[in-house]
């Protein structure tokens, strides 16, 4: 229940949708109650008043002696309308009574019904932007641990769950408990000796369905994963189409999908089957109920037994038979909310993913960069497990340009990373200007720094828009300034659009280099004192890569740049060279210093020259 309630605190503020909610179910449940009980009147009538006797005799009408007695009130109002204006007239204000009380009940049905889809709609809408903002927010760390597939499926397929299953869920437990109420208060109202024997079914009911339902919880869980699982797969097969075919694996990836499939629609076979067998189950023992009382006060009818007319029990049994509607609708509540809780139970879980980067209450901006950035003792793994980085001590000095090196894998990207906080270190400090990046607010830190990574990043949207993406009010003069910068004018000019052209899902219209230059060009508009550049010329031809990498030292100038390369060729002009080998700063200097050491950098330089020769 703690879930549930945590569930229903996204639908805020409830109270605007609850209390009109509550008081067109109210009516309704009232008017629609009485549907069924004028039956009462409407037959009697139809017998020829209610005093009237065997043989014939005169009517004899009294006045009920209780208020609260609805069903003898109705029969006494239907007798004075028979005697007063006849039978066929008293038939029409009978009939005329029970088209206005349908009336009122459909139309506050409809506003019920209209004021409970709009509390799912803003449930769905709150749900969905505090997970997505949940997950826009989590540090880079999280990602890594994490299949895309199954955070998609959270978002989309299991928040849709909610929305219908705990929502709905609400409705049917405020409204089908007060509907079931209202009848047997009138049931009790007609024959308490009746009711009594004929509520004996509930809890039998509760009891077998009660076993049905019991594994459906366990089951919603394992149903949930095996559909994220799918989404992993497709989105895997999906992104990697180019090499799945081009190593004939298409066959490997289609029996992988189709197995997933086949065990997550067996496993909605499973719930299927029990969900539908509450429903019925509970509709046979409605239907066993009714055919007892059918016989039991059939039985006190005929012979005079009871004090029931006939008129009131063929009511009785109109409304007795309503009973099990609202019963088999809290059975099917009850089986689908399982479903509702298990999907809210992951959603609720990728919301509680602690985010290990997060700005503190006194955190400071910061709105230039003046001296250096320092690494002091840092050290950093992920998820507490072997460190990618050992006892760091560097310093990036103001308008500097960095290079990094060495072989893959040895922890380069990974320091990059930590100067615009994507991830904080496990020991020691990253300071910015002599202050601890930890005490500095982060959107102020990054929007110094502009970065382009080693994949290119970019999005299914146009030219124009992908490099304008960190400046929203960026001009066309502006993006074409910086796209000139970065060598990518010529060939945008060429596109069908220009810089309206759109690249498609993830810039699949655009060849390596050009993908590449687009994102130097969104780097360049930033303007940023300081650009981290991750293998930044990696996808260029030999041309581009020269036109780019002068545009980019000009960039340079009087800017503090961040390198890693491996084509050591395009940083022999910088400032420092630091050289990284197992998460550790194994030489730093100069290139020329460097050579003369003759130490890893003189090793990578000599097999680089090799290759290239």
């Amino acid at each position: 229940m703690k879930t549930y309630f945590r569930l229903l605190s996204f639908a805020k503020p409830i109270e605007k949708y609850a209390i009109p909610y509550v008081i067109f179910t109210v009516i309704t449940v009232v008017f629609g109650t009485l549907n069924l009980a004028l039956l009462a009147p409407l037959l009697q009538v139809l017998f020829k008043g209610s005093g009237t006797d065997i043989d014939g005799s005169d009517i004899v009408i009294t006045k009920p002696e209780s208020a609260f007695d609805l069903p003898e009130w109705f029969t006494y109002y239907a007798d004075r309308m028979y005697t007063q204006f006849g039978a066929y007239d008293a038939l029409k204000y009978v009939c005329i009574g029970i088209i206005i009380s349908v009336f009122i009940s459909n139309l506050f049905r409809y506003f019920s019904q209209r004021v409970m889809e709009n509390f799912r709609i803003n449930t769905l809408l709150n749900l969905r932007r505090v997970v997505f903002d949940s997950v826009m927010d989590k540090h880079l760390g999280f990602f890594s641990n994490q299949r895309k597939g199954d955070i998609m499926s959270k978002v989309s397929s299991d928040v849709q769950v909610v929305q219908y299953s705990v929502t709905g869920t609400l409705q049917v437990i405020f409204k089908e408990p007060l509907q079931l109420i209202a009848y047997v208060f009138m049931l009790f109202a007609i024959s308490a000796k009746l009711t009594l024997f004929s509520l004996m079914v509930i809890p039998i009911s509760a009891f077998i369905i009660s076993r049905i339902v019991k594994t459906l919880k366990a089951q919603a869980i394992e149903g949930q994963k095996s559909y994220s699982n799918m989404i992993s797969y497709l989105d895997e097969a999906l992104s990697g189409v180019r090499i799945i075919k081009a190593f004939n694996a298409s066959d490997f990836v289609k029996h992988r999908f189709h197995n997933e499939n086949s065990y997550y629609a067996k496993i909605m076979r499973r719930m299927v089957r029990r969900q539908q067998l509450g429903s019925p189950v509970s509709e046979l023992l409605g239907v066993v109920m009714v055919a007892i009382i059918l016989l039991y006060g059939g039985h006190l009818v005929l012979t005079g037994q009871g004090e029931l007319k006939a008129s009131e029990f063929i009511a009785y049994i109109a409304l007795f038979s309503q009973v099990m509607r609202p019963a088999k609708a809290l059975t099917d509540s009850f089986a689908n909310i399982h479903h509702g809780i298990a999907a809210g139970e992951r959603v609720l879980q990728l919301i509680d993913e602690k985010n290990e980067v997060v700005d503190k209450e006194n955190a400071i901006a910061v709105t230039s960069f003046e001296s250096a950035i320092e690494f002091d003792q840092v050290h950093f793994a992920y998820d507490d497990t072997k460190e990618v980085l050992s006892d760091i001590n560097i310093e990036v000095k103001k308008g500097q340009t960095v290079a990094l090196v060495g072989p893959s894998g040895g922890g380069k990207s990974t320091l990059v990373d930590l100067i615009p906080r994507f991830m904080d270190v496990t020991q020691g400090a990253v300071y910015f200007d002599g202050k601890d990046l930890r005490d500095l607010k982060q959107d102020s830190l990054r929007n110094l720094i502009g970065v382009v990574n080693q994949e290119s990043i970019l999005f299914n949207d146009t030219v124009f828009n992908n490099i304008a993406f960190a400046n929203q009010s960026a001009t066309i003069e502006e993006v074409v300034a910086a796209a000139k910068i970065a060598n990518a004018h010529e060939f945008i000019e060429k596109l069908s659009n220009g810089y309206d052209t759109n690249i498609g899902d993830r810039g699949t219209k655009l060849s390596g280099g050009q993908k590449q230059r687009l994102c130097i060009a969104r780097a360049v508009l930033k303007n940023p004192p300081i650009m981290l550049l991750d293998e930044a010329t990696s996808a260029l031809d030999t041309e581009s890569e020269r036109l780019v990498q002068d545009s980019l030292y000009k960039l340079m100038e009087n800017r503090t740049t961040v390198v890693i390369a491996h084509r050591l060729s395009t940083i022999q002009n910088a400032d420092k060279i630091i050289v990284i080998d197992g998460g550790r700063v194994v030489e730093q200097g100069t290139h020329l210093e460097l050579i003369s050491r003759h130490g890893l950098y003189k090793r990578l330089i000599d097999m680089q020259q090799f290759v290239d020769a």
